[in-house]
């Protein structure tokens, strides 16, 4: 028996070493999407692993080098032996929280691929695109130089970049960044290669195919930036290197400036599972606007209750400059202003109101030190009498300096949350900052808007608190921008195809003062947005943010009081999203279901459009729906509109007219 025995284990050996060496011997390792369309390939031929993508017959990323330098001078990638294979397939339905639809069905095909050198490499492929990620097999903590991903596509293809705007003679100078721009469509072999483009970047690499390159769960790492290197055709990678030291300063103090960096990229723990490089597909423009890709592949919430959240609309003071009038008090950052920004919120049953730059003293960067003008206080008694919550506008030096102190000590007053602002870069010490905030948060019951920093890349699943993320250009930069620095209609019908592959955004939309091209003008005063007061409204539907800026004074809302009671009532979360049309760049519409009411909103560009919604896919045909659309006069003044209640013919095909920087919207 015992002979028998040793047998059997001496061939076991035999076959799991005949099993390794044929799997060593193979060069190209494959897993195809659950519909068997996508397919993800890895190529170790030549020393060094390639990615590749296809759809069937189409190339969507050539043979791409991706490699991972570490200070030991080790290279993953290259001259890697391969250990072993495994493969699985899952196939789930997650609940999804403050989101853009109830479920998220996150199916997949995994192929890991394990190396001698001590590291894996992960690859999924979904229907809606795929993605792979270096993991750390290595019980001791690794330091990073530098990771490479040459996204290479076809010839010919395009895409369309948000560059850093800041101005720089060197990629490094461009790090310091706030992560808003509109977006460049070139030729990828002709993207300036003295530009970083921040991600998502969205790529045509053939045909009617699109690819949003984009990352997803990002932790103890920079974010992932792109440029084309000097006669290359291809994209690489860029990333801030660690800061070794920094110091106060920025914008009103309220800043970690960084003045020295490392030789290296990250410090990263044991068994470091590295972020996820993801490429989003859509056969069809509209495919983009349901891709739930990065969702899928963060972490699962980490809180054991999240019923205490709560999304919703926000009072917005700073852009419009604190300008209520007709009132028989001084407006601006005091007592009575706020109040009044609480009676307003609680007349149209808006959850909060935000105050924003100016109630903290300024200089040192101590948010226990509040104004004179203000008895904040009160603010949050009367606020929380009305069923307003109070959001607290925050440097993002000025909160981690004295985090869990401010934290308990604003919870205790019964403040609601932080709009944490001016972080502007994306390093990895800046990207485990907003892990810290959205962690101790929680640990207070306290909602959390990231603005002035990068895209999400799955936070907001993992810390369902973290409602927002700016990360976009959006309305404020009407406060101070020319139409030719500035076009907002070509970013509004772009930013649903490709920012909002990343998740939720801080847009700030709700303008009731609207320009044409010929009458929009910048102001810090009385700032307007470019477009039609429709556009505004729709913006409200197509747009997903689960803490949602009215970003106009409570006077001219009262004086449309139309508009906002229509913009009041529409969700920020949703059950149910379905993509009606569009194209990335010229104009789209959307339809959204909260409960049993649906919800449609629909923009264009500059360029007046008919379109046709068929609104049978979501139930309406036969039914009566309130409508809001472009007035007849609105080419010419913006603000015109029509509001009215229509019947939606019983097929459901609705035609539609949008003036020049127009919008529709209707709920039934």
């Amino acid at each position: 028996m015992k002979q028998q025995n040793r047998w059997r284990t001496l061939l076991k050996v035999l076959m799991t070493a005949c099993l390794v060496v044929t799997t060593s011997q193979a060069k190209v390792y494959e897993t195809q999407s659950p519909n068997g369309k996508l397919c993800l390939s890895v190529d170790d031929s030549d020393g060094k692993l390639q990615v590749s993508l296809r759809h069937g017959d189409e190339v969507l990323l050539k043979p791409s080098t991706i490699a991972l330098e570490l200070s030991d001078g080790k290279v993953w990638g290259r001259n890697a032996r391969l250990l072993r294979q495994q493969r699985k397939s899952q196939r789930e339905t997650v609940k999804a929280l403050f989101y853009g639809k109830e479920k998220v069905e996150n199916n997949y095909n995994e192929l890991t691929l394990t190396f001698r050198e001590g590291f894996s490499l992960q690859l999924r492929a979904f229907d809606q695109g795929a993605a792979y990620r270096f993991v750390s097999l290595s019980n001791e903590e690794l330091k990073v130089v530098n990771e490479q991903a040459d996204f290479s596509f076809p010839d010919g293809a395009t895409a369309y970049f948000p560059y850093v705007r800041q101005e720089g003679t060197s990629l490094e100078e461009q790090l310091i960044n706030t992560f808003e721009n509109t977006y460049t469509h070139t030729e990828v072999a002709r993207s300036d290669e003295a530009k970083l483009a921040f991600l998502p970047v969205l790529i045509e690499p053939t045909g009617h195919f699109k690819v949003g390159i984009t990352e997803a769960n990002v932790r103890h790492y920079p974010n992932m930036l792109l440029h084309r290197e000097k006669n290359s055709t291809a994209l690489s990678t860029y990333f801030a290197r660690y800061p070794v030291k920094e110091e106060q300063g920025g914008y009103d103090n309220l800043q970690l400036l960084v003045k020295e960096r490392g030789d290296f990229i990250a410090l990263c723990p044991a068994k470091m599972q590295f972020p996820w490089r993801v490429m989003c597909v859509g056969e069809t423009d509209t495919d983009l606007l349901v891709n739930d890709l990065v969702y899928c592949l963060a972490e699962p919430c980490q809180l054991e209750n999240t019923d205490w959240i709560k999304p919703g609309k926000v009072a917005w003071d700073w852009w419009n400059n604190w300008g209520v009038y007709n009132v028989p008090f001084k407006a601006g950052i005091n007592t009575e202003t706020y109040l009044y920004f609480i009676d307003f919120a609680a007349r149209y049953g808006i959850e909060y109101v935000v105050l924003d730059d100016g109630w903290s003293v300024r200089g040192p960067a101590d948010l226990l030190k509040v104004v004179d003008e203000i008895d904040l206080k009160a603010i949050i008694d009367y606020a929380n009498s009305k069923n307003v919550g109070i959001i607290l506008w925050a440097g993002s030096y000025a909160l981690d300096r004295d985090l869990e102190n401010v934290c308990k000590t604003y919870a205790a007053m019964g403040a609601k949350g932080f709009k944490v602002d001016v972080i502007n870069r994306d390093d990895q010490k800046a990207v485990d900052y907003h892990y810290r905030v959205a962690e101790m948060a929680a640990k207070y019951g306290l909602v959390v808007d990231f603005h002035g920093t990068f895209k999400p890349s799955g936070l907001n699943r993992m810390f369902p608190n973290v409602l927002n993320f700016e990360g976009v250009c959006g309305m404020e930069f009407n406060k101070w921008s020319k139409l030719e620095e500035y076009d907002q209609m070509n970013g509004d019908v772009t930013i649903p195809f490709v920012r909002m592959l990343a998740g939720p955004m801080d847009y700030t939309q709700g303008a009731m003062l609207n320009g044409t091209r010929s009458s929009y003008r910048s102001s810090g005063t009385e700032p307007m947005s470019q477009g039609t007061r429709t556009h505004q409204l729709a913006l409200y539907t197509v747009l997903m943010s689960p803490l949602s800026m009215l970003c106009d004074s409570p006077t001219h809302y009262d004086q449309n009081e139309a508009c906002t009671r229509f913009i009041s009532h529409v969700p920020t979360c949703w059950d149910e999203t379905v993509p009606l049309c569009g194209k990335v760049g010229e104009y789209v519409a959307v339809a959204r279901r909260k409960g049993s009411q649906w919800y449609v909103g629909a923009l264009t560009n500059w360029t007046p459009r008919e379109i046709e919604l068929d609104l049978s896919v979501i139930g309406a045909g036969g039914h009566k729906a309130e409508v809001f659309r472009d007035g007849p006069n609105a080419e010419k003044i913006a603000q015109d509109y029509e509001h009215l209640t229509i019947d939606i013919p019983a097929d459901g095909k609705l035609r539609v007219k949008m003036a020049p920087g127009g919008g529709f919207t209707l709920k039934f």
